[in-house]
């Protein structure tokens, strides 16, 4: 099916999610038919580079490097893991990157400093950080447009929407405060302290999860009534409390596992989400920072943001198996595996 029936067959049905992300991909559409999708690579960002390193899964090898914008840094794929969209940080941009052809499909002004997104349930919505204007920004990705913006704290960072698409939640790493901002008044209805410079999140269930940088901790959040239930100390033997800076995170397919990149620490940090506690500390490289998993659960990538590559660790064993260079300052890991 062309792209033009496609758009035809979406907007009679009223379907958001195909509709919108067909006009995101128009721009490549009279160049590429057949569209990528589970291609069993990995893409890291370098924010010195200006690039992305892209890694055959299944040899564990970098195949390549593709030049993106001015430092790059969280990147995301589209729900139909076609595109893959990149916060340009230095570019004040979001760029979507065709995955098939190669190319660029779209640049989206999102505000200044973009850092970190995340798209609502139906992929039409894209909730972006912009560090330096301290705000939330949303942007239609169908009309290209920016929707409306919400003044935060200090320095956001981690953006996570909530399950049904009604709450978007941002850190502030200044104020030390997750904010809850509900989409249909768009304005804050909620300041949740956590621990000192969060960074990011991940869901857990009913659970929010927060990593806290310079706590050496992550505060869980029960998104029911918005309250911390506990929080979760990380502390590798034999590192210096102080070295121990949480950022990254990410959650096994099952849902029972929850793995923490610990900065400085130089070690991930693998949790039973069940009892809340550590299971096992796993040695990465200098500054473990963004991690990335596998669809199937097996393979967990960390990047390592002062040794300048990425780490790969068998989630069955919690061993690392590979280090590979990936450019200087890797930030982000996604996997299409």
């Amino acid at each position: 099916m062309r792209w033009f029936e496609m758009a035809r067959w979406a907007s009679k049905l009223a379907h958001p999610t195909v509709l919108a992300w067909l006009l995101v991909g128009w721009a490549t559409s009279l160049h590429t038919e057949a569209k990528a999708k589970d291609t069993g690579q990995v893409f890291v960002s370098s924010e010195k580079e200006n690039a992305m390193a892209i890694l055959d899964a299944a040899k564990g090898e970098v195949t390549g490097s593709q030049p993106l914008c001015k430092r790059p840094r969280h990147m995301q794929l589209s729900p139909d893991r076609r595109q893959l969209l990149v916060a340009c940080s230095d570019d004040h941009r979001v760029l979507v990157w065709d995955i098939a052809a190669k190319k660029v499909a779209a640049r989206l002004d999102v505000g200044e400093d973009p850092e970190m997104f995340d798209l609502s349930p139906d992929g039409r919505m894209l909730y972006v950080s912009n560090e330096e204007d301290s705000t939330l920004t949303a942007f239609d990705l169908a009309s290209r447009k920016k929707v409306f913006e919400v003044k935060v704290g200090g320095e956001p960072e981690g953006v996570k929407v909530g399950a049904d698409g009604k709450l978007v939640y941002v850190t502030s790493e200044v104020e030390s405060l997750v904010h809850a901002i509900d989409v249909a008044s768009r304005r804050i209805v909620h300041n949740i302290p956590v621990g000192k410079r969060p960074r990011r999140f991940l869901l857990a269930g009913g659970e929010l999860w927060v990593s806290n940088e310079l706590e050496g901790s992550v505060s869980i959040i029960r998104t029911g009534d918005h309250t911390v239930q506990a929080t979760i100390p990380l502390r590798p033997p034999g590192m210096r409390p102080e070295d121990v800076t949480p950022v990254g995170m990410a959650l096994a397919p099952d849902g029972k596992t929850a793995f923490v990149a610990l900065g400085r620490a130089n070690h991930v940090a693998a949790v039973d989400v069940a009892s809340r506690q550590v299971k096992a500390y796993v040695l990465a490289g200098r500054r473990a920072w963004g991690l990335g998993l596998s669809r199937d659960g097996k393979r967990l990538y960390v990047t390592n943001g002062l040794s300048d590559d990425l780490t790969i660790v068998d989630t069955t064993t919690l061993k690392p198996t590979k280090t590979l260079k990936v450019g200087r300052v890797p930030h982000s890991v996604v996997v299409d595996d």
